[in-house]
């Protein structure tokens, strides 16, 4: 079945002979009768049930269950990564669902366990705090984390515990307004919410700000929303059906070459179990991969070969296509088709992100930029220097690889092992000014709502119709740069 025919985005000028990426293009200003960025829709349209079109890459350093959570209770989609195995699939789907989507899900110790070992998952910035609990996880009390930062390393929670535990009342709270007014009024930057004395979950007071601004992607049952990624190898259909049962929302059919027969293979088989949800494949670059895997069965192609942080695959192979084409013409194949893509990698700035969108991406996925953030998987690591950081790294590095065939004998671990490309470790760093994936989300957001308001769209599909696309040098490109310092 075929989409209705919508008018895409139109270069300024002449129309490029030449494939482009991010850089080389950027947004003309179009006259515009939107009068506060607060008033366009970001919702992608793209079957999810995503209120945000951003979906966090299907990467081990990236999309835990803890981040899967908090994208999803900002309306963006996390997807699970197929390299963990089936029994931690299982479980981290079903920990997703049992989140709260009103207040966030809380780091949890015991009360023996050291200010050291708390560090290491969360850093002493404004808004953050710990819960502890004892060993039957009775709540005791909860610590800020500016607390942490002025404690002894070997210092046990528990005694951190002094005098009135405040906390938030669930039942008083009515909504995210009257959560930050109750804050505000209260002089508390963190706190957690009890309900009949149990704890459901903590809030912060920019938390409940955002709340009033975000809206969650939920399920039917009013669930966060997650999605999780399948390999085009093995018992494709078992697996389907396994992350299926656990209440996955959205399946993605993962592998580097998508357009190739194993792809084709692995979507029929999972088309034919008629499951309800959307199917998404991939690695994709041009149109005529579009048409084979939606005519297998995809009902969003996933877009992108070599424009991550963490990938040498165009250095290693010379193969890929800048990124800014790619989604170009595959978005308008699959618009043909009434099916969608997700932009996948390459995304730098809140600028890039918009780019995608322009082009005609439903959703943009993001990767690395996500690894440096609390929420991400992995534990915090301190530098020479003082800086904080998280280990990322590529899902075709040994690192990867070895984490994925890890119950293989030592003889095919080594082959495969062989082969392996990408980076194996890099140091990601936590911005001091937004250590938080709900951070990077505000900024990404805002500036992509800004972009709608520049080209006079209230909604995406009037952002692909109405953008105005030109192409720039690389001075030009440098000349968007704000300056560090005067000149």
């Amino acid at each position: 079945m075929r989409g209705a025919s919508v008018i895409c985005m139109q270069f300024y000028g002449a129309i490029p002979s030449h494939d482009l990426t991010y850089s080389d293009v950027f947004l003309v200003p179009s006259e515009s009768a939107v009068t506060s960025r607060l008033d366009v829709s970001l919702a992608p349209g793209d079957g999810t049930g995503a209120t945000i079109p951003i979906v966090s890459a299907n990467m081990n350093s990236v999309t835990g269950p803890r981040l899967a959570a908090s994208l999803a209770r900002r309306g963006g989609l996390g997807v699970l990564p197929q390299d963990m195995h089936l029994q931690e699939l299982d479980a981290a789907i079903r920990w997703v669902k049992d989140q709260s989507t009103r207040f966030d899900t809380p780091f949890i110790f015991g009360p023996g366990e050291t200010v050291a070992s708390a560090l290491r998952q969360v850093p002493p910035v404004a808004g953050q705090g710990i819960v502890v609990n004892d060993a039957r996880g009775a709540y005791l009390g909860c610590i800020d984390a500016a607390r942490l930062g002025t404690a002894l390393p070997d210092a046990q929670l528990g005694d951190l515990l002094h005098g009135p535990l405040t906390s938030l009342d669930a039942e008083d709270i009515d909504g995210p307004r009257r959560a930050f007014d109750v804050m505000t009024a209260a002089e508390l930057d963190f706190a957690p919410v009890l309900r009949h004395g149990v704890m459901v979950g903590t809030l912060s007071r920019k938390s409940a700000l955002r709340s009033t601004l975000y809206r969650p992607s939920v399920d039917a049952q009013g669930r966060l929303l997650v999605a999780a990624a399948i390999g085009i190898n093995g018992d494709v259909a078992a697996k389907a059906r396994a992350l299926v049962a656990a209440g996955v929302d959205v399946l993605v059919v993962d592998t580097a070459h998508g357009h190739q027969a194993g792809m084709i293979r692995a979507l029929g088989i999972v088309a034919e179990l008629g499951l309800g949800i959307p199917i998404v494949a991939g690695n994709v670059v041009t149109a005529d991969a579009v048409n084979d895997l939606v005519g297998a069965g995809a009902t969003i192609v996933k877009v992108g070969v070599g424009p991550g942080a963490m990938c040498t695959t165009r250095m290693m192979t010379a193969v890929g296509r800048p990124q800014f084409s790619a989604v170009l013409e595959t978005a308008a194949a699959a618009r043909e088709l009434g099916a969608h893509v997700w932009a996948d990698g390459g995304v730098r700035y809140p600028r890039d992100v918009a780019l995608a969108l322009a082009a005609g991406a439903a959703s943009v996925m993001i990767g690395s930029w996500f690894a440096g953030t609390i929420e991400a998987p992995g534990l915090l690591d301190t530098d020479a220097a003082g800086a904080v950081y998280k280990e990322s790294w590529g899902m075709a590095s040994t690192k990867a690889v070895q984490e994925r065939f890890d119950r293989l004998d030592a003889y095919e671990l080594a082959r495969k092992t062989l082969f392996a490309e990408g980076i194996s470790s890099s140091k990601i760093y936590l911005d001091p000014l937004r250590p938080s994936l709900e951070d990077l989300l505000d900024m990404i957001t805002s500036g992509v709502r800004s972009s709608f308001s520049y080209a006079g769209a209230t909604n995406l599909d009037e952002f692909h119709e109405r953008s105005l696309v030109g192409i720039q040098s690389a001075a030009g490109y440098e000349e968007g740069k704000a300056l560090p310092v005067s000149w």
